[in-house]
């Protein structure tokens, strides 16, 4: 589904659809967390990612794909949080209840990242290669930078009318600590300023994304993900 096909009525029941099913509030982190460790309770694999607008945007980005997580027992497991990574390593690897892994983070946190699959017992990957051959992916410089490259301006300011913020967009372009800055600075500055408007982008944006553009970390994670789960289904 493109941009062009989907109306500024659509849209708007759509990002509020983004919100629904997912926690909210401060706490939301940890509520998120709680409740995909309840569903690893029956998980054939899962996926670990940094937050809630990671999970949405891999959830949009598979049910694009026809893909239906819950049906393949794959549980995407918010956890509040790179540092936590190499905890739920250790709980989901190896050492833990040995269930085949996947994950995707910010460049900020791969070298955590690195580290964490290393004391997992998953392996010892020593670049970003060798983290891809074991199923963990890296954004750069995250999820909102991988969104807003993969599309292009016009078809944002689209979006982002359609859901009646670019007025409020086109305000922090002009304010003076923004003004003069690269339009995907000022965007991406623009959707983390609120939690729930990088909830309501991290859907949006992946599912106005052209196929041909969709960000490589997001479409590997999800295929890797994908043949993990078929390999120890074997």
């Amino acid at each position: 589904m493109t941009l062009e096909l989907v109306d500024r009525d659509q849209h708007r029941r759509l990002a509020r659809e983004a919100r629904d099913g997912y926690v909210k509030g401060p706490d939301a982190p940890i509520e998120a967390a709680a409740a995909a460790l309840a569903k690893a309770e029956a998980a054939r694999s899962v996926m670990l990612v940094e937050g809630i607008s990671d999970q949405i945007a891999l959830e949009t980005l598979a049910g694009r794909q026809g893909r239906n997580l819950e049906a393949e027992r794959i549980v995407i497991v918010p956890v509040g949080g790179a540092q936590a990574i190499p905890r739920y390593l250790g709980l989901f690897g190896p050492q833990g209840k040995s269930l085949p892994i996947t994950g995707m983070c910010d460049a900020g946190e791969e070298l955590l990242v690195r580290r964490g699959l290393s004391a997992g017992g998953l392996g010892s990957p020593r670049n970003r290669l060798e983290m891809e051959q074991l199923g963990f992916f890296v954004c750069v410089d995250d999820l909102e930078q991988e969104l807003i490259r993969a599309s292009d301006r016009a078809a944002i300011e689209a979006l982002l009318e359609s859901q009646g913020d670019l007025s409020s967009f086109r305000t922090m372009q002009n304010q003076p600590a923004w003004r003069g800055r690269g339009f995907e600075a000022q965007l991406h500055r623009w959707i983390r300023a609120g939690a729930r408007r990088n909830l309501r982008y991290a859907h949006l944006l992946t599912l106005s994304l052209r196929p041909d553009r969709l960000p490589r970390p997001l479409e590997a994670v999800l295929a890797a993900t994908g043949a993990q789960t078929e390999g120890a289904g074997r």
